[in-house]
């Protein structure tokens, strides 16, 4: 029985092969399969199927099923053939041409085996001379760079040719075969910079993606030497080795996501000893004299990203353990570094902040109290250890350290604060004649200051000292960061009008005097960064940022700095931060009435809001800020260097965009400014929330604005995907809502568009939309769904059996609501007039689908009764029997109601498409023409 199953599915699949169908083929071959044990029979259906695979590009699959025929009948010349076809579009060559070479001898007058036999081997031929080739390529490449009397012009090309060639498989390979790793540590030893950058931008090509070479490069070259070639003062030359050792890191650990296939599959190797090594040397850098600010950065950037954990749900944090035990004095030793001191290390403006950023990911990076126990007190010791009566020095660094892990872990700051002669020091250290403890001292009661509880403190403790230092000192540098002490704890209040920390006014002179510095052009980047953090601060006051929007240079000197794309991470998220407040972008907590009845009863504080917080002086603010040229600064502030610009500034920036966007009157100006294209990078990379505000904003002007003119080129498909992250039940309706108009202008356009919104897996949350009880909701997902039924996948969508797609369109064409008809009967038209299966399956989804038509026919509104005739045309083009059906029922009438009238230029479709109706019908000899 199983033997003739078996026959009876192999003549399936030869009818199923025979109608191109080769899915369903390859079924039935499997099925098949299953059931025979049949040697014979078993050799065919192999062979069979593998020819399915090759119609189908399964290549891989094809090559499989050929192999297991032969292994049944080694003169299968059908099974060969196939085999060979497959590893061609393998690549395999020389194993395809055995193949061909076997065919040919059984069949030697077989015309098609002895073209494919000289084809391929025309193809090897090739291959070996370009194989050749490369390597005497490599070699003349080699020998120009290391001749010293080389002109420039052929230098600098050679050097070129070898990245490129580093980076494609075959050449990094070529270059590893001829000892291209000792050639390129001769080129290194040459000291000369742009030889230096070639042979290290050459090495990261040939590590990447091959975790073999990478190891082996590792060893050749030594992670003392790449190191010690990091530690440099040539900017570029320490971002080339920290690639070349992100690109080791990631082979090493398996994070490039590349799949490893034949040789390099098969070893494994043991890489936790070299990742080892390669963080024990990183960390021991932070320390060393010898290193220079930029190597320090880059060594903190590749920690940074290589050892706390990337996705918590994973349980090992070893990694993060291994560098607590044996590097976080190095790392605690780099916070408190104070530049003014002798015995400073080399820094640059962003290592300190490097260091404290890498402290916070750390600490967010272990599992339980005991570790975070462990951590704390790894610093306490640190901190403690450093206080010294007899060496004011060591005090300072210890005060600084304290500082830094405030710009890191709060929480641990805020512990460490509370340590025995913390906060002493740091009042003493004000009172210090040395300018260089003021400042250090100012700066860490900022940072202290963050959250209201401690402000408190320092308020009654720490003011009049601020107040002290900034009527005494005449260095610009520590008065402008003791205003910014007095500003952020006048701001400890936040939003909340009724927790104003200083009296009536003084936040205004506070603000008044950043603008001023602000201004002053004459003042450097660094000390009018200061201004714009006050300001950053005193704009949680609706007064400040009131007059702020007000002051036009003050605002455009601000943009000015953040145009000017310096290396310093907090300009940009200071004035991210100021134009957040500006735009109250920030998230306010939704106050429930009974909650502030409860809070009164008890006698607790209750938040008041400003009264030039509404929303009146808000949306005049924003006129204000796109006046002033707001979106230009923002658009210049997105393309910042990742290293500069943050998650957290990114979500800030995304925040004022979506603000800024709120008014559709000033998404025309923001489009043509650039706001368009800048808000896309901000859709697609950076924290949750700052890629869900991004879309909402990019939602918001692709519903309103032509896709060609805000977003050209083809940065059009780019704003897909963030609309289609809209699409989920977790966001709110108005982005739901936006989202959804926002698809429906993009599905507009053209079908590679509409390509790639189904790419994106939208058709099925747009389905879902389509059943919501929001009439909104369900209207925006119909006018969507009725420009995407133009694509052919869509249109397969409905034509599959087992669905109720078409059914729910007609129902919707059904409804009262006549915007949800005109979109619902627009799309009924475009689907039956794609396919005539569906005209019939429209007449088997529901019973009253002639009512709904006849509806449609009469409808009072000219576009819905337009696509209502529409319909009915297409369903008498489909088939006689059901125009038969149509004419039988009151539609007929309705038809020849609306031909007879008079076509003016309003109904001239409407009356049109109706004797076209009627033109159908006499053609089928239902009707008659009347003489």
């Amino acid at each position: 029985m199983a033997e003739a199953e078996a026959a009876q599915l192999k003549e399936e699949g030869n009818q199923h092969f025979q109608r191109q169908d080769y899915k369903a083929a390859t079924k039935s071959y499997s099925q098949a399969l299953k059931l025979t044990k049949d040697k014979a029979l078993l050799a065919i259906l192999y062979r069979n199927r593998a020819a399915c695979g090759l119609k189908m590009e399964s290549y891989a699959q094809a090559a499989s099923d050929a192999s297991r025929a032969i292994d049944i009948n080694s003169a299968d010349i059908k099974a060969l053939y196939r085999r060979c076809q497959a590893l061609e579009h393998l690549g395999k060559l020389d194993q395809a041409f055995k193949d061909v070479q076997r065919c040919a001898t059984l069949e030697p007058r077989n015309q098609n085996f002895q073209e494919t036999l000289r084809r391929l081997n025309t193809s090897i031929q090739e291959q070996l001379r370009v194989q050749f080739s490369t390597d005497s390529r490599v070699q003349t490449m080699f020998e120009i760079l290391l001749n010293e009397n080389s002109e420039a012009d052929k230098l600098e090309k050679a050097a070129n040719n070898l990245i490129v060639l580093g980076r494609e498989e075959a050449g990094a390979e070529r270059i590893f075969q001829s000892n291209g790793v000792g050639l390129l540590l001769q080129l290194m030893d040459t000291k000369r910079p742009e030889l230096v950058l070639a042979a290290v931008r050459t090495l990261s090509g040939m590590c990447s993606g091959h975790r073999a070479r990478a190891t082996a490069i590792l060893h050749t070259v030594r992670i003392e030497r790449i190191c010690s070639l990091m530690a440099t003062e040539n900017e570029e030359i320490a971002l080339a080795v920290c690639n070349l050792l992100q690109a080791i890191i990631d082979s090493l650990s398996g994070e490039d996501k590349r799949e490893h296939r034949g040789k390099e599959e098969a070893l494994v190797l043991d890489t936790k000893k070299d990742l080892k090594q390669i963080t024990s040397h990183l960390l021991d850098m932070l320390v060393s004299k010898k290193v220079s600010g930029q190597g320090r950065d880059q060594a903190l950037n590749l920690l940074n990203k290589n050892v706390p954990r990337k996705d918590l749900s994973i349980h090992d944090n070893s990694r993060t353990i291994y560098v607590v035990d044996n590097g976080l004095r190095k790392i605690l030793k780099v916070v408190g570094q104070v530049p003014d001191l002798p015995s400073c290390l080399p820094l640059t403006d962003n290592t300190r902040m490097l260091a404290s950023i890498l402290i916070n990911k750390l600490y967010d990076d272990l599992r339980c109290d005991p570790e975070r126990d462990h951590f704390r007190k790894i610093c306490e010791e640190y901190i403690t250890g450093k206080f010294d009566p007899q060496d004011m020095d060591k005090n300072v660094n210890a005060i600084q350290t304290v500082s830094g892990i405030l710009q890191g872990p709060f929480d641990l700051g805020n512990q460490l604060l509370g340590m025995k002669g913390v906060m002493e020091m740091m009042v003493a250290l004000c009172g210090s004649e040395r300018e260089a403890d003021q400042l250090v001292a100012v700066e860490a009661l900022i940072h202290a200051s963050t959250k209201l509880s401690r402000a408190t403190f320092i308020i009654t403790n720490g003011v009049s000292l601020l107040k002290q230092i900034y009527k005494t000192t005449k260095n610009e540098k520590i008065k402008i960061r003791t205003l910014v002490g007095l500003c952020k704890l006048g701001s400890a209040g936040g939003s909340d009008y009724g927790l104003r920390q200083f009296a009536e006014g003084s936040t205004e002179k506070l603000a008044k005097q950043c603008r001023k510095w602000l201004c002053n052009t004459a003042i450097d980047t660094r000390t009018r960064r200061w201004a714009v953090e006050g300001l950053a601060y005193l704009t949680l006051d609706a007064d400040v940022k009131d007059d702020f929007v007000q002051d036009i240079p003050a605002l455009q000197a601000m943009f000015e700095l953040a145009k000017a794309r310096t290396s310093d991470k907090t300009i940009l998220y200071s004035v991210a931060n100021t134009l957040v407040n500006c735009t109250n972008s920030y998230d306010v907590k939704e106050v429930v009435p009974e909650l502030v009845q409860l809070a009164k009863f008890s006698k607790q504080h209750v938040p008041e809001e400003h009264p030039k917080d509404k929303k009146d002086f808000v949306d005049m603010r924003v006129k204000r800020l796109l006046k002033a040229g707001v979106i230009s600064a923002l658009a210049c502030m997105v393309k910042a260097d990742n290293a500069i610009l943050t998650d957290q500034t990114k979500e800030l920036l995304a925040r004022v965009f979506l603000a800024l966007c709120d008014n559709p009157k000033d998404r025309g100006a923001i489009v043509a400014q650039g706001g368009g294209k800048a808000l896309i990078p901000l859709a697609l990379e950076g924290t949750d929330v700052g890629k869900v505000k991004a879309a909402h904003g990019l939602a918001k002007i692709a519903a309103v604005s032509n896709p060609d003119i805000a977003f050209p080129g083809e940065r059009v498909y780019e704003v897909v995907r963030p609309l289609v992250s809209l699409l989920d039940t977790q966001r709110d309706g108005l982005q739901n809502y936006e989202a959804l108009l926002g698809l429906t202008n993009l599905s507009g356009r053209s079908d590679k568009l509409r390509q790639k919104i189904f790419k994106e897996k939208a058709l099925p949350d747009i389905e879902n939309y389509m059943f919501e009880n929001h009439d909104q909701l369900r209207q925006a997902a119909t006018e969507c769904m009725c420009n995407m039924a133009i694509n052919k996948e869509v249109q397969e969508r409905f034509l599959a059996d087992g669905n109720d797609r078409l059914k729910l369109v007609v129902l919707l064409c059904g409804e009262d609501d006549d915007k949800l008809q005109n979109a619902a009967a627009g799309a009924l038209a475009m689907l039956t007039a794609a396919h005539k299966k569906l005209c019939l399956k429209m007449t088997q989804v529901t019973t009253q689908w002639l009512e709904i038509l006849q509806r449609l026919c009469l409808h009072d509104q000219l576009s819905v009764q337009h696509r209502g005739l529409v319909i009915a045309y297409n369903l008498l083009s489909a088939d006689a029997e059901l125009a038969r059906k149509l004419v039988e029922s009151e539609l007929l009438e309705i038809l020849t109601v609306v031909g007879k009238q008079e076509p003016d230029e309003k109904r001239a479709a409407v009356v049109q498409t109706a004797r076209e109706c009627l033109i159908k019908c006499m053609d089928y000899g239902f009707i008659k023409p009347v003489s």
